[in-house]
């Protein structure tokens, strides 16, 4: 059976979800430094990594992948989109 998800929904969830809340949620390993979010990659587990809260995309340096909450989601729980999308919505979505 296909999952249709709206523009809006998927724009939502990309753009609203901030990775502090996904990281707690997920129980990712992340912290601040010198003022910067920083995370452990889903894909290569190193932390030359960092977030950009204007944008609301994480990059890991290392393996040069970038991330939007859901793209993040897909790696940390190892699912694919619907199983990442379905998640954000339940645990995450304030709408």
């Amino acid at each position: 059976m296909p999952h249709c998800y709206s523009d809006a929904c998927l724009r939502h969830l990309r753009n609203e979800i901030d990775f502090e809340s996904l990281f707690v949620a997920l129980h990712w390993p992340h912290k601040q430094r010198n003022r910067q979010l920083v995370f452990v990659c889903p894909l290569c587990s190193e932390t030359q990594s960092a977030v950009n809260p204007r944008t609301n995309l994480a990059r890991c340096f290392r393996c040069q992948q970038n991330f939007n909450p859901i793209d993040f989601t897909m790696a940390a729980r190892e699912c694919d989109f619907v199983a990442a999308v379905q998640y954000l919505q339940t645990r995450l979505s304030v709408r």
